[in-house]
């Protein structure tokens, strides 16, 4: 039976995290308790953004192989399996495993949960929708990307969202364009979910990324201007993926959200139902190049 599209999730057991076998190399932030701040800039040569791409072809082929096995009956942690045995046979590492923590390969948010779902014994039913996040690290580069499925047969207001969160997506990297400020992203993904009465969760944005998994550059999804004016330049990278929800704002400016006692797992205030997807790209003289295709 499909779950109560308001809030019928609760937080599973979460198992030990699979040891990464040594030969491949480790971010240097695993085994610490928080990544060292990243000193650099966020554009990058020519060389240096052909293996930002290799990592992100490795992520986007591991989300396709973890979505293979997507289906009623499964566990998310199963889902992660998937996840970690495809990463570590391209001799990839799994950029979330170890991060501040986190203690797995692939973030699973489920229904309401908006990111940073962790896998655990909870089993996926008819009519869900499930985001994975995946971020491969090879070659000293980061490669990051997110896409929400259908489970089953979804209700079509799910569907809808699903597939609308996909344009949003589209729209925003449509936007991108040496010289203009990061903030039109937003204000692209904005003024296209604002049709269907969808929220943009603000507080969780895109970021830089590349040599680190998270560079401190922010992008958001929303119309922040004058705010976040930072020029895209031509060879900078950064990660574009909204979040949209079926729910309305429960504080002035934004979109209220909760936070599980795993310290990661994020849901909507209202427990309305949300949805995400993500690419990694670089600026172009033309506009953008998506970084993570299979």
């Amino acid at each position: 039976m499909p779950r109560d599209a308001q809030g019928y999730l609760v937080p599973g057991v979460i198992s030990a995290s699979r040891p990464v076998p040594s030969r491949i190399a480790r971010p240097e932030y695993v085994g610490k308790p928080g990544p060292r701040a990243y000193a650099g800039d966020n554009t990058y040569s020519a060389e240096e953004i052909e293996r930002i791409r290799e990592s992100g072809s490795i992520a986007a082929q591991a989300i396709e192989a973890v979505a293979a096995a997507i289906r009623p009956g499964i566990t998310t942690q199963q889902l992660d399996d998937v996840a970690f045995d495809f990463l570590v046979s391209h001799d990839a590492y799994p950029s979330t495993l170890g991060y501040r923590g986190y203690p797995k390969s692939v973030c699973t948010s489920l229904n309401e949960v908006v990111c940073h779902g962790i896998p655990d014994d909870t089993t996926l039913v008819d009519g869900d929708i499930i985001n994975l996040d995946i971020t491969a690290y090879r070659n000293g580069m980061h490669g990051d990307l997110n896409k929400t499925f259908i489970v089953g047969e979804a209700a079509p207001a799910a569907a809808d969202l699903v597939q609308r969160t996909r344009e949003a997506l589209d729209r925003g990297i449509r936007a991108v364009a040496p010289g203009r400020e990061v903030n039109v992203i937003g204000r692209a993904i904005e003024s296209y979910t604002k049709r269907f009465g969808y929220g943009v969760i603000r507080d969780f944005t895109g970021h830089g990324v590349g040599a680190a998994f998270h560079t401190g550059l922010i992008i958001p999804h929303y119309d922040s201007a004058p705010a976040f004016a930072d020029v895209m330049e031509v060879g900078m990278v950064f990660t574009i993926e909204p979040m949209l929800t079926m729910g309305t704002p429960e504080r002035p400016g934004g979109y209220a959200w909760d936070q599980w006692g795993d310290g990661w797992t994020v849901t909507t205030k209202d427990k309305s139902w949300t949805a995400q997807f993500e690419h990694t790209l670089v600026v172009t003289e033309r506009g953008a190049d998506i970084l993570t295709l299979p």
